[in-house]
This record gives C-alpha cells, structure tokens and sequence, in this order.
C-alpha cells in the first residue's frame, strides 16, 4: 500500500490531543483504529490527500458494559470481543453470531465496532447486525457529544454524516423486547470476501399482549451487499410483517416487498438483477431461520 502523501501517524490518548491534530489537519486527517480497510480505501483512491492518521487505539475507546437498558460497546473494541458479550447466545442476538461467523481470524482479532460502521461500507457484515438491532453511536467531538441512530449515520458508499472533526466512541445497543429473534445472511464469493448480498433480519412475537402472542411486531430488515450504496432498512418489507402471523406465505411476500426499496448496483462480481433475485431469496430465508430460533 502506497501513501505517498502521508505526513503522520499520530496516536492520541486524550480529546486535547485529538483536537489539536485536527487543527492542524483539518479534512486532511483520518482517523482508524484497526486499520484492517486502509488497503481497500486505497485501492479505490479514497485516500487521496490524506496527510494523517490518527489512530484511536489508545483513547481508552474499548470494552463492553451492559445494563437494564442495554449494552454499550466501546468504539475500539475488536470484533473477536464481541462474542464474549451478555447474552451473545440468545435468539436476539443471533444476526451477530452470524455476521462473527464470516470474517477470517485476522479480522476478527484487529478490526473494530467503530471503524466498521465509520466506514460506511455496505458490502461489511458486523454492521448489518447492529442496524437490525437498532443500534446506535455515540459520536464525540472537542466539547461536546452527540447520539446517532444508524440509519442517519450512512450517506453513501464510503460516506457517512459525521463532521470533520468528530469520531465515533461507542455504539449503543439498546434490550431488545422478549420472545425476539434476528439472523443475518451472506452471499460470497470465497470465505474471505465482502458481501455480494447482506441481509438482516429481526422479528419479535406478540410479547404476550392478548389477542397477539403469535403476531410479528417490531419488524426489521435490513439491506446491504450492493443492494444499495449504503445500508438501508426496508420499510416495505417491514410493513407487511408487523401485526401478522408468521408463515411462509408472510415471508414470500416480504421479501417481495424489498423491490420498492433497493437500488441494487452491477460490479464485476455480479449484476443487479441477480443481487435483486437473492436479496429477496435471502430475506425469506433470514426471517424463517429467526423464526425457528424463537421456537
């Protein structure tokens, strides 16, 4: 990988640090933590003028902290600490094993909760599992702190809605409700390739309430893998979901659903047309396996 424009490699450990290199960079700084996509980024020519990295790795970004009202995960946590958290093994939870089941050790061991979703790279599996699971980011600047939900934080491939200044210093993940169950789906072209097609999903039955213990509420489908520049949630798919008995039949038409939202892309992998066929293939697919997980 070649940097030629490339002036410093800072490793800052408190917000002053940070904010003075930003000062002096400006829109010229980048900030990483694992650093696993800076290959890619620079294959693409995304890395054009940038002057400095700024690692975060010593910000005392890391770690995982749950309580009643959910978990909150350090932007620099890796994602091999992921599968140690709370809970990790329970049907709401299960979009995540799955997405920790594709990336090779490397990956697991160096990359990190922030730097995936900073990316905004559509075509990455950790994040598709967060989306589905409603989360958050804290985002942190100098002075002061703000909350984003997911949805509002891509705006394009390789873009996202943060300024210039801020980063990301936790992802925020709220309980999900009870008798709740998610699964993600990836389709690859080897064992160490970004997605053709992400998908993920998350259904919650009935909670109990009379008159609705076996209907779907609280629906999530989430898009990725060249189905869009950016992640998305499909709120046409959603909408057929929530209030209805689960059957295959419901799912069919969800995944049908999905046309009126996606914008699938053609690359050298695969086209639209196809990426469209198992996009809708994988959803039916994602919401029956969160189904049987519930039961």
């Amino acid at each position: 990988m070649s940097l030629p424009e490339l002036k410093e490699f800072c490793l800052p450990e408190t917000g002053g640090e940070v904010a003075d290199l930003l000062g002096r960079y400006g829109d010229s700084a980048l900030f990483v933590a694992g650093g696993t996509f800076l290959h890619g980024l620079e294959a693409r020519g995304f890395l054009s003028g940038v002057e400095a990295l700024i690692d975060l790795r010593k910000m005392g970004l890391e770690g995982i902290q749950s309580s009643r009202h959910g978990w909150q995960i350090g932007a620099t946590t890796k994602f091999a600490a992921l599968a140690q958290m709370e809970d990790i093994g329970s049907p709401a939870f299960g979009a995540l094993r799955d997405a920790l089941n594709y990336p090779p050790a490397q990956i697991l061991n160096l990359a990190t909760v922030g730097g995936s979703i900073a990316a905004s790279c559509p075509f990455f599996d950790i994040p598709a599992a967060f989306h589905v699971m409603d989360g958050s980011i804290t985002v942190q600047e100098a002075s002061a702190s703000r909350e984003l939900s997911l949805q509002n934080v891509y705006a394009g491939l390789f873009e996202n809605t943060l300024e210039v200044n801020e980063y990301i210093a936790n992802l925020n993940i709220p309980k999900p409700d009870s008798n709740t169950a998610s699964a993600y789906l990836k389709l690859e072209s080897n064992a160490n390739d970004l997605a053709l097609v992400g998908v993920a999903v998350r259904i919650s039955l009935g909670g109990g309430l009379l008159g609705k213990k076996d209907k779907i509420s609280n629906a999530r489908v989430v898009l990725g893998g060249g189905l869009n520049d950016k992640f998305i949630r499909s709120s046409a798919a959603e909408d057929i979901l929530n209030g209805e008995r689960a059957s295959d039949e419901l799912f069919e038409r969800a995944a049908q659903a999905i046309s009126a939202d996606i914008e699938p892309m053609s690359d050298h992998r695969c086209s639209a047309e196809y990426r469209a066929h198992i996009g809708k293939l994988y959803v039916r697919r994602a919401l029956q396996t969160s189904l049987q997980r519930l039961s």
